[in-house]
């Protein structure tokens, strides 16, 4: 019961990147014509709200995650998804294990950076108090807490366990007997 619901997070977590990733995200990376105005303006109002300039005016570095993000996790995203919908598929244990750590590495500095830059007030302004920064925090915070979960759950859980069920026999003891 408990990994189903985990299954179904994480078929939520995956469907809606996809939309999150080619709508949002990638704005930083495409030119602006790629996009209508509302989609435009929906990312201006965020980062003027939330004071996220990285979406704005995003630093190389992290230009280069969203680059990564694109090439890498966007075909994986309705992989994933079809496969958490499903439950209990075990070809998608590797593949999970390699982008959670992956986006838990790029969402570290990301979290640092927020916490700990001394941003400027223009040309957009980023998180100056205690608040705004745990604020930012607080967006970017599920897509570290979720991979993490993600992998916890395929290097711990026997649904994703690259070992036989308890009691069954291995593949090559099979063919012996």
């Amino acid at each position: 019961m408990a990994i189903r619901l985990l299954e179904i997070i994480f078929f939520f977590y995956f469907a809606s990147h996809i939309p999150i990733t080619l709508f949002i995200d990638l704005q930083a990376l495409l030119p602006g014509h790629v996009y209508p105005q509302s989609l435009k303006d929906l990312v201006r109002w965020y980062a003027e709200e939330f004071r996220d300039p990285m979406m704005l005016d995003p630093p190389h570095w992290f230009k280069s995650f969203i680059f990564c993000e694109a090439l890498f996790q966007t075909p994986f995203f309705p992989v994933a998804a079809y496969a958490f919908l499903k439950g209990g598929c075990k070809w998608i244990r590797t593949p999970a294990i390699v982008y959670s750590t992956h986006v838990a590495t790029t969402l570290i500095p990301i979290l640092a950076h927020i916490l700990f830059y001394q941003f400027p007030m223009k040309p957009h302004p980023g998180p100056q108090t205690p608040q705004e920064r745990w604020l930012l925090v607080s967006i970017y915070a599920p897509y570290l807490l979720v991979p993490v979960l993600l992998l916890l759950t395929m290097l711990l859980s026997p649904t994703y366990s690259p070992t036989s069920k308890s009691g069954d026999q291995p593949s090559k003891a099979k063919k012996k007997n």
